[in-house]
């Protein structure tokens, strides 16, 4: 997969995490999932966290 499109993958990602969490989303399945698809980006990505 090219950088690009796993970068662009971490930013959506990372602003629908941000978007439930201040919508006040209970679901904790659906956070704890979408936490670890970012951490496994981050990996991916190299990325310090």
């Amino acid at each position: 997969m090219a950088m690009n499109q796993l970068e662009f993958n971490l930013q959506e990602i990372t602003n629908t995490i941000a978007y439930l969490e201040n919508s006040g989303c209970k679901d904790e399945n659906l956070l704890n999932g979408l936490k670890q698809e970012r951490d496994s980006l981050l990996k991916k990505l190299n990325v310090d966290f």
